[in-house]
């Protein structure tokens, strides 16, 4: 038995054990720490904090914002090609509406960018 268990320990890539106690406190604040990353493997904290030494946990919501001011901004653009191609006219308020669409876009790029630039 133990031949079969010392095998798969040396086939496996991490075969390293590691092991460490901690107080509660230290606990706690290890917990409050990895709920904040987002990440709710203990295993895969510990080894990021002790490969990288630190997390960066990406809020994704203005990214999502980011993507839905795309496509509405396609879709309008896809809509006024369409007309255009039929009725050989583009209305003005299409243009202004893709200008406003466009600002949206960028504030929200603005904002995505800040916010990874304060990331140190």
């Amino acid at each position: 038995m133990e031949n079969i268990n010392e095998n798969k320990k040396n086939k496996r890539k991490r075969n390293n054990y590691i092991g460490f106690c901690v107080t509660k406190q230290e606990r706690e604040m290890i917990n409050r720490r990895m709920a904040q990353t987002g990440i709710k493997s203990l295993r895969a904290y510990m080894l990021k904090m002790g490969v990288d030494g630190r997390v960066i946990h990406v809020e994704l919501d203005s990214v999502r914002e980011m993507v839905r001011l795309l496509s509405n901004a396609t879709n309008n653009i896809n809509q006024i090609a369409k007309r255009a191609n039929e009725t050989r006219n583009i209305y003005a308020t299409d243009i202004d509406e893709l200008r406003n669409r466009y600002d949206e876009i960028w504030t929200q790029t603005k904002l995505i960018l800040r916010k990874l630039a304060e990331i140190n």
